[in-house]
C-alpha cells in the first residue's frame, strides 16, 4: 500500500519532473545503503564480465527508501532499457505475456508492489524467470493446447513494502534479495545538500541538517520537505534558506523536531485518549483516526516503532513513556519504557 501523503500516483507535473531530476543515475550518486551497493556492484561487474543478464532481484523496505530509484540505477549501470509496471496494473496473464514478449535481450522489467500480484500471474512468471519460457494456453475445453515461447534473457526487479506476504515460491526464484533500511542522518543530510544544488538553492548547512533531522530518515520525505521549504522561503523570506526559515517552514507544515506529522501525533494521541495508552488493535486505531489500516501499518507504524514511541504486544499496540513525554503528557505509572 502506498503512502497517500507522500507517494500519490498522480503528482503535480512540476513535482514529477523535479523528482526525476533529483534521482541519482549511477551507484556512485546513490547515497547510503552501503551494504546493498557493495553487493550489487560485485553482481553488476560479474554479469558484465560474463556478458550475461543480471540475476533477478527482489528489493524490499518501507515506502520512499529508493527501491524504484535503485532499479533505474541498475539499468543505467548495465546500459540497458527498463520497463516499469506494478502488481495491481497486471490484471490478466495476457497483460504480463504482452510485456514479456516485448522485452529486448538483457532489458530490465521492474514490477513495483510485487505483493499485489495475483497467483495466476505468478504462475506465468515462474517459467519466465527460471527458463526464460512463456507458457500460453490456446483455446478452451478439450481442444485447448499449450504452446511454449522463448523469451529474451531479461532481469526482473521486484519491489515490495510487504515482504511477508510475497509468496514463498515467488521469493525463491529471485537470485538476490536486498532490504533497504532507514538512512543514517548524515546520508539524509548529504541527499538534501545534493538536491539543493540540483535545484539551484543556496541552502545554509544548518538548514540542511534541520530538514534532514525532520525527514523520517527517508529520502523521498527529505526531498519533499526541501521543496516545500523552498516554496516557503520564496514567499516568506525572499528566497533565503537559512536555519530560521527552515524551522518556520517545517513548523508551518506541522512537522515536529523528530519528523512526526499530524497523522503520527493523532495515532499516539488517539491511543492515549481513547484507549488509555493501549493495548489496542491496528483495526481499531485505523478506524478511530479514519485512515486505511495498510497506511497506518506500512507508513506510520514503522517510524513510530523506530523512535520507540510504540510497542507491539500480543494484545496490541501500546504507547511508550517516551511518546507521552514527547507529546507533553505525563506518562502513567503503567506506561512501558522505550524498547519494551
Amino acid at each position: 500500500m502506498t503512502d497517500k501523503r507522500e507517494t500519490t500516483e498522480e503528482l503535480k507535473a512540476e513535482d514529477q519532473t523535479i523528482d526525476l531530476t533529483l534521482r541519482p543515475r549511477t551507484l556512485a550518486e546513490y547515497i547510503g545503503q552501503d551494504s546493498v551497493k557493495g553487493n550489487l556492484k560485485i553482481a553488476l561487474q560479474a554479469a558484465k564480465k560474463r556478458k550475461e543478464s543480471l540475476e533477478h532481484i527482489l528489493v524490499h523496505g518501507n515506502p520512499g527508501l529508493g527501491k524504484t530509484t535503485l532499479a533505474h540505477v541498475i539499468a543505467h549501470e548495465l546500459g540497458v532499457g527498463i520497463r516499469v509496471t506494478s502488481g495491481p496494473a497486471i490484471e490478466r496473464a495476457g497483460d504480463l505475456a504482452a510485456i514479456l514478449t516485448s522485452l529486448a535481450d538483457g532489458e530490465i522489467l521492474f514490477i513495483d508492489e510485487m505483493h499485489r500480484l495475483n497467483r495466476t500471474i505468478e504462475e506465468v512468471l515462474y517459467p519466465a524467470m527460471e527458463d526464460y519460457k512463456l507458457d500460453l494456453v490456446i483455446g478452451k475445453g478439450p481442444g485447448a493446447r499449450t504452446i511454449r515461447l522463448d523469451l529474451p534473457h531479461f532481469t526482473l526487479i521486484g519491489a515490495t513494502t510487504r515482504m511477508s506476504i510475497v509468496s514463498g515460491p515467488l521469493r525463491d526464484r529471485f537470485g538476490m534479495t536486498f532490504r533497504l533500511d532507514y538512512y543514517q542522518l548524515k546520508d539524509i543530510e548529504e541527499i538534501v545538500r545534493r538536491s539543493s544544488k540540483i535545484l539551484g538553492l543556496k541552502l545554509a548547512p544548518e538548514a540542511a541538517k534541520e530538514i534532514a533531522r525532520r525527514s523520517r530518515r527517508t529520502p523521498r520525505v527529505a526531498n519533499r520537505l526541501l521543496k516545500r521549504v523552498r516554496d516557503y522561503a520564496e514567499v516568506k523570506a525572499d528566497g533565503i534558506l537559512d536555519l530560521r526559515t527552515a524551522v518556520d517552514g517545517l513548523n508551518a507544515l506541522a512537522i515536529d523536531e523528530l519528523g512526526l506529522d499530524q497523522i503520527d501525533r493523532r495515532i499516539l494521541e488517539t491511543i492515549i485518549d481513547k484507549f488509555h495508552g493501549g493495548p489496542v488493535g491496528l483495526n481499531a486505531i485505523a478506524a478511530a483516526i479514519a485512515e486505511e489500516m495498510e497506511t497506518v501499518e506500512d507508513v506510520n507504524e514503522p517510524f513510530l516503532l523506530q523512535l520507540g514511541f510504540l510497542s507491539r504486544t500480543p494484545r496490541g499496540r501500546v504507547v511508550t513513556a517516551e511518546a507521552y513525554k514527547h507529546l507533553g503528557r505525563r506518562p502513567p505509572a503503567t506506561a512501558q519504557p522505550m524498547g519494551i
